[in-house]
C-alpha cells in the first residue's frame, strides 16, 4: 500500500522538527512524515551556541517582531515543560574600550527600543545605576526587557569586575539567553510523535511534480525506494537547503560559511558561573609574545596571524553551577564553502580564540602555556545575502522552504515554524511574513533596504 502524508518535511533539524511540532499540535495536522537520513538534530542544530535574543537591527521591524513571537513560544514550552531544555534570561553583554563604539551601543539601542525590543536604560554613574541588576541567572519568566547601557569604567567594572579594565561602556540587551536546544529539539519531536507525526530514515532523492504542482517524493531508505505521495513538501535540509530545492529545479539565494566553536574546561574558574554572554566588541591584534610574532612573521603561512581580527570573539558558561566548561565562539575568517557533513576543523582555532577571549577577560592568559584540552566542533550557516531567512511557498506550488536560518535557527525555530504551518494551513499570516518570503526580492520597495541591511546584519 503506497505512502500518503499531508505534509512531507525533508530535514529533522530544528527548523524541520517545529515545522513538523506546529503543523501537528498547533494546527492539528496529523498526517505529516519528518525525513532525515540522519538522526535527528545532529548535523547543525548542535552545533551553535544554542542562544537567542531580540536584539535585531532594522531598518524595519521584522527581525524584533520575528524573534519576540519566537522567544514568546519557546517560553511557552519552558513553561509546560518544566523548562526541561535550561531557558535563562541572562542576556547578552557587548562590552568595549572604543568611544566611538559606546555612542554606536547607544545608537543601536534607541533603534531596537524604537522597533520594539524594550526601553533603554542608561547607567552613567554609580547612583544612577541602583536599579540595575547584572545578574538574572535561571528564570526565564524575568519581566525586564530592553537594554541597559553601562557607561564608564567604575560603571562597568562595579557589576562585572572581571571582564577587561580597558572596557569602557557595555550593552547588556536583556530578552536574551540561553537553553539546551537538543533538549528543546527533542520535546517538540516526542510531542509532534505523540500527535501522529512519523519520521522516516532515509534521503530524499527525488519531488515528482504534475500539473505543475508537488504530487510525490522519492526517499532511500534502508536500501529501497519509498514513494510518498503528498500535496505538500517542504525543504528544511539545513546546510543542504540549496541542493534539495534544486530537485525541483529551484535556485535559491543562498550561501553557506563554515562557523566553529570550541568548548573548554575552564578549571581555572575564568568565566563565572552566573556570567552572561559575553562579547567583546573591538578588532584586535592577538597577544603573542616576542619569539611567537617573530616565528610567524617568517611565513607566509602564518604571517594572517599578526594581522588584525575583527570583533565579536564571545563566550558563555555550558552546564550547572558545578560544571567548568565554557562554550568560546570567534568567527574571524567567515569562510564560504560548499557544505559537507563532516566540514574541516582549523586545528588553530582554539588557541586563537583563547588568545582572543584574553581581550574581555585577561584571566584567560593563563591558558597561554598550559591549554586545557579543547574540544572543537563545526556547522554551517546558511545565509541569504541580508542574513534574513526563507520562510514560505517556492514556485513550484505545494513547495516551500524554512531555511537560511544562519546562527540564529536555534532562537529562531519556533517563530519559523509556525510562520510556515501558517503558510500551508492557509491561515492570516503575520505582518513580518512578507519579509521572509523568496518573493521579497522582486519587490522594489524592499531592494531599497537591501543595502543598509548586508552592512547591519549584526551576527555573531
Amino acid at each position: 500500500m503506497p505512502l500518503e502524508s499531508d505534509v512531507l518535511v525533508c530535514g529533522a533539524g530544528i527548523a524541520g522538527i517545529a515545522t513538523a511540532y506546529h503543523l501537528a499540535v498547533r494546527k492539528g495536522i496529523e498526517n505529516v512524515i519528518l525525513v532525515d537520513e540522519r538522526p535527528p538534530l545532529t548535523l547543525t542544530s548542535d552545533k551553535s551556541t544554542e542562544c537567542y535574543r531580540n536584539w535585531w537591527p532594522g531598518p524595519d521591524d521584522s527581525m524584533i517582531a520575528f524573534m519576540n513571537r519566537s522567544i514568546d513560544l519557546m517560553e511557552e514550552l519552558a513553561e509546560e515543560s518544566g523548562n526541561i531544555f535550561r531557558m535563562n534570561r541572562r542576556g547578552y553583554l557587548f562590552a568595549t574600550a572604543d568611544p566611538d563604539k559606546a555612542e554606536k551601543f547607544r545608537e543601536a539601542a534607541e533603534e531596537a527600543e524604537r522597533l520594539g525590543a524594550g526601553p533603554l536604560r542608561i547607567h552613567d554613574s554609580i547612583d544612577s545605576d541602583y536599579e540595575y541588576s547584572a545578574q538574572q541567572m535561571d528564570n526565564f519568566h524575568a519581566p525586564v526587557s530592553g537594554a541597559d547601557l553601562l557607561l564608564g569604567k567604575e560603571v562597568v567594572h562595579r557589576h562585572f569586575p572581571y571582564i577587561s579594565g580597558k572596557a569602557i561602556a557595555a550593552i547588556h540587551p536583556r530578552r536574551a539567553g540561553w537553553l539546551s536546544a537538543q533538549q528543546m529539539g527533542m520535546y517538540m519531536l516526542e510531542q509532534a510523535r505523540e500527535h501522529g507525526v512519523r519520521f522516516i530514515s532515509g534521503r530524499v532523492e527525488a519531488v515528482e511534480t504534475r500539473g505543475g504542482r508537488v504530487v510525490e517524493v522519492e526517499v532511500a531508505s534502508k536500501g529501497e525506494a519509498l514513494h510518498i505521495g503528498t500535496p505538500n513538501f517542504v525543504d528544511a535540509a539545513g546546510p543542504f537547503v540549496g541542493h534539495v530545492a534544486g530537485l525541483l529545479g529551484i535556485e535559491l539565494p543562498v550561501f553557506a560559511e563554515l562557523h566553529m566553536k570550541v568548548i573548554l574546561n575552564d578549571y581555572l574558574g575564568v568565566v563565572p558561573r552566573d556570567a552572561p554572554l559575553l562579547i567583546w566588541s573591538d578588532p584586535q591584534y592577538l597577544p603573542w609574545n616576542k619569539e611567537e610574532r617573530e616565528f610567524f612573521a617568517k611565513s607566509e603561512e602564518t604571517r594572517w596571524l599578526l594581522e588584525e581580527f575583527p570583533g565579536g570573539v564571545h563566550t558563555r558558561p555550558e552546564g550547572g553551577p558545578e560544571s567548568n566548561m565554557i562554550l568560546i565562539l570567534w568567527d574571524y575568517k567567515n569562510q564560504v564553502m560548499d557544505p559537507v557533513p563532516d566540514p574541516p576543523l582549523d586545528p588553530l582555532y582554539a588557541e586563537i580564540a583563547i588568545r582572543g577571549l584574553s581581550a574581555i577577560l585577561p584571566g584567560m592568559s593563563a591558558y597561554f602555556e598550559r591549554m586545557p584540552k579543547p574540544i572543537l566542533d563545526g556547522g554551517y550557516y546558511v545565509k541569504t545575502r541580508e542574513n534574513r531567512p526563507l520562510i514560505g511557498p517556492m514556485p513550484v506550488e505545494g513547495s516551500y522552504v524554512i531555511g537560511a536560518l544562519s546562527g540564529y535557527g536555534i532562537m529562531a525555530s519556533n517563530a519559523a515554524g509556525e510562520l510556515l504551518a501558517t503558510h500551508i494551513e492557509g491561515g492570516q499570516l503575520p505582518a513580518y511574513a512578507k519579509s521572509f518570503s523568496l518573493e521579497r526580492y522582486q519587490d522594489p520597495e524592499y531592494r531599497k533596504v537591501l543595502k543598509k541591511l548586508e552592512e547591519e546584519s549584526w551576527e555573531l
